[in-house]
């Protein structure tokens, strides 16, 4: 029901560079909303919101914030089902079609195999026989086999943004999304691209499962474990990378562990490698001392320094105020006295989700519907003032304007121009997001991925994809009531409309000018020329960048 349809193109061959567009500038109209960003009283209630409060903007802030956008005729669709209908939907992906399941042969899970036996001999007999001739082919073998993998993360990027588009299950993704820049690897550091899908795959598995259990399969993730040297591990020199992250930045934060637990984590975590694309438990590098972590002896290894790490009151706040800088809004990540840095109403609801995290032993499902479903979720602090990461920008636009995809390419190339390219995180800290995403040069990128979308233009003239996949913009509101002013394209109608899709309110400042616009075109405001003109004043507006 929620799905979009979306088909890509030929491969790019330009990208969207941080250059100024010619498309229409609205004129007078003001860089702030025409409504306060705060209220001095912030709805601290976790209590259900009523069916009668749960509007069009509310079901807009539902479909942003807990999946990737949505069109105006999902958001009707939404506000016909009520909040619980609603949020139980998004909930449940099980229930939906899984989009563009890869085949088992998609991707190939060799190029970046271990070298065999034989390999191996013809290097080494090489290297006596100081034979430069053959040791030139094997380092040729070995870069060809570089190229390729190369080539094929590009294709898993591009995968796995198609899949976002054209997803049914929104929320899926966006937690998908989330532990990716959470949990964070980059191909950068490991450069094999299968692994980088399967973490991908596992992610996506967990994704509204249990965190105790996520951070198992963590510790058993071939990905994570090259990406933080954790496979170079040993019993009598355990390297301690993996067990420092998991306690500084996946689930306690600073301040809440010792060096010495950190040591001590990382002796339980020796032998936790990998074999190709397989875990692997190499019990003679393990060690199997008694060890002291976060105040409890024992004999402990990987699961039980996970299981440790649960039991310690910060973890369940951590992770509150992670998925609650997520879905809601900034706060910060946890270190001891960050709670007298927020208002009262937030730190009543962070420390409620964290007693459910922990009574619930970290199921992500009942503390997410309880939070969705809540009046502080839709409390108008909250609404339309999360700046948008160049994802939820990018695939927001296709899935909530129904624009074509036109290219993945060039949208993948935009989106690194923004800063944020799929499974090339800046570093384990994952991506900063708020207001880093935000400078003059990706302000421009922003602006102009819109107008690509939007029209098929590109700073350097216009794509293939404009003529063959020409944006119907006319079919935005197709499903407004027969006879209305909307229907009849009566411009003032019909920029409101612009405006509640795109911004989430319509500004009385900003109605004019367009409504002006719109006027001087003649005819109905819902002709594809008009219609698109205002889409790309919207668009270009301030408000535009938050959801």
């Amino acid at each position: 029901m929620l799905a979009q349809n979306a088909t890509p193109s030929a491969p790019a061959t330009d990208d969207l560079a941080p250059v100024a567009t010619d498309t229409p500038v609205a004129p007078a109209i003001p860089a702030t909303p025409d409504r306060p960003d705060t209220r001095d009283a912030i709805d601290a209630s976790l209590r259900p919101i009523k069916p009668q409060q749960f509007g069009y903007e509310q079901a807009r802030h539902l479909l942003w914030r807990a999946g990737l956008g949505g069109n105006e005729q999902q958001i009707r669709l939404l506000v016909s089902w009520g909040p619980e209908k609603s949020v139980d939907y998004l909930l449940t992906p099980d229930k939906v079609t899984d989009p563009a399941p890869p085949r088992a042969d998609s991707f190939d899970q060799d190029i970046m195999r271990p070298p065999s036996e034989e390999e191996r001999q013809a290097y080494r007999m090489a290297q006596r026989n100081q034979d430069e001739n053959r040791l030139a082919e094997l380092r040729e073998e070995r870069q060809r086999r570089e190229r390729l993998d190369r080539e094929q993360m590009a294709n898993v990027q591009k995968w796995w943004l198609k899949r976002m588009i054209e997803t049914g299950r929104p929320l899926e993704e966006k937690l998908t999304l989330f532990w990716h820049g959470i949990l964070a690897t980059s191909f950068r550091v490991i450069e094999d691209s299968y692994h980088m899908y399967l973490q991908n795959q596992m992610f996506r598995k967990h994704a509204l499962g249990n965190y105790g259990e996520m951070l198992k399969a963590l510790i058993r993730d071939p990905a994570m474990l090259a990406y933080l040297d954790n496979n170079d591990s040993r019993k009598n020199r355990p390297n301690e990378n993996l067990a420092r992250e998991i306690m500084e930045l996946f689930s306690l934060g600073i301040g809440s562990y010792t060096e010495k637990d950190v040591k001590e984590g990382a002796r339980a975590l020796t032998g936790y490698t990998f074999r190709d694309n397989s875990f692997f438990m190499d019990t003679a590098n393990h060690d199997n001392g008694g060890k002291n972590i976060l105040g409890r002896s024992g004999n402990w290894n990987g699961d039980d320094f996970v299981d440790i790490i649960l039991a310690q009151p910060a973890c369940s706040k951590y992770v509150a105020r992670r998925l609650y800088s997520y879905f809601l809004a900034d706060v910060p990540p946890g270190e001891r006295g960050g709670d007298r840095e927020l208002p009262t109403p937030q730190r009543k609801v962070l420390r409620e989700l964290a007693d459910m995290l922990k009574v619930r032993k970290y199921e992500m499902k009942p503390v997410l519907r309880r939070l969705f479903l809540s009046e502080h979720f839709y409390d108008d602090t909250f609404i339309n003032q999360q700046i948008k990461s160049p994802a939820v920008l990018t695939i927001g636009a296709v899935r909530s304007l129904n624009t074509p995809v036109r290219d993945l390419s060039i949208l993948n190339d935009a989106m690194d121009l923004m800063g944020q390219r799929l499974f090339l995180p800046p570093s384990v800290k994952g991506w900063e997001g708020g207001r880093s995403w935000m400078n003059t040069s990706t302000l421009f990128v922003r602006q102009n991925v819109l107008a690509f979308l939007l029209t098929g233009k590109k700073p350097q003239g216009y794509d293939s994809s404009a003529d063959t996949s020409a944006y119907d913009a006319a079919k935005l509101f197709a499903g407004a009531e027969k006879g209305s002013a909307l229907d009849k394209g009566e411009p003032r109608a019909v920029v409101e409309a612009v405006l509640r899709l795109t911004l989430g309110h319509a500004p009385p400042s900003a109605i004019e000018p367009l409504v002006a616009f719109a006027t001087a075109k003649g005819g109905s405001a819902l002709q594809p020329e008009t219609l698109t003109g205002l889409l790309l004043l919207a668009t270009s507006m301030p408000e535009y960048q938050l959801c």
